[in-house]
């Protein structure tokens, strides 16, 4: 089994509150949980209204899979419609069992 954890931290240059924040990343979180069927959640940056840190999980029993999927989430939110740039992103994939 191949676990995949992907890290991306996010600038929001055009929001102005943590209201409008949240509107985007619903958003985001949304759409790549139902393209990708991965976990996503918010793990950082929660305060900060222009910056966001988002988690990603992927598991599988290919590791090259598991990698394909984590880059093709990358590159759906860096080429997305969503008001965000990509400051930075780091994907990990871990073997168990």
């Amino acid at each position: 089994m191949n676990v995949g954890a992907c890290g991306i931290r996010l600038r929001l240059p055009e929001n102005e509150s943590l209201k409008g924040k949240r509107r985007v990343l619903k958003s985001i979180i949304t759409q790549v949980r139902n393209k990708f069927n991965v976990s996503v959640a918010e793990v950082g940056d929660n305060d900060l209204w222009q910056l966001a840190t988002l988690g990603i999980c992927c598991v599988s029993n290919d590791k090259q899979y598991t990698n394909e999927v984590l880059s093709k989430v990358v590159d759906f939110i860096g080429k997305g419609r969503f008001e965000v740039e990509i400051l930075d992103y780091e994907i990990e994939i871990l073997s168990v069992l």
